[in-house]
């Protein structure tokens, strides 16, 4: 095998791999600028009700609220289950995950993917 056929399926691999990444990184700025319209036609809609007397709010318990759900989200982000290496980690998984790191396509996938996700973020 000549270096030009092992080179196809590592270009294949960082192709595809940039274009998910792209493809991810523009529908998650789209989906970021969609939760803060509504989130901001929403905090609008409260001032303005606010304004004209309508209903009466409290805003620094409403920020009080606000941030307990930030931290709850945060939390619940950073201890998805199989993301850290815990004690209850099965030898199955621990071969799977070795396995997959030795893997030649690993290095190329995840740098042309975060590459596609930069241009993709920021093109979005």
């Amino acid at each position: 095998m000549n270096i030009v056929e092992s080179f196809g399926p590592v270009a294949a691999t960082m192709g595809g791999g940039f274009f998910v990444g792209v493809l991810i990184g523009y529908s998650l700025k789209k989906v970021i600028k969609i939760v803060a319209v509504i989130v901001g036609l929403f905090l609008a809609g409260l001032a303005y009700l606010q304004y004209n007397q309508i209903a009466n709010i409290n805003w620094n318990k409403l920020q009080t609220v606000s941030e307990g759900a930030i931290k709850i989200l945060s939390n619940a982000i950073i201890q998805i289950p199989g993301i850290s290496s815990g004690s209850g980690v099965d030898s199955s998984h621990a071969a799977a995950a070795a396995a997959l790191s030795m893997t030649s396509f690993g290095i190329p996938l995840t740098g042309s993917m975060s590459a596609g996700f930069t241009i993709g973020f920021i093109k979005g």
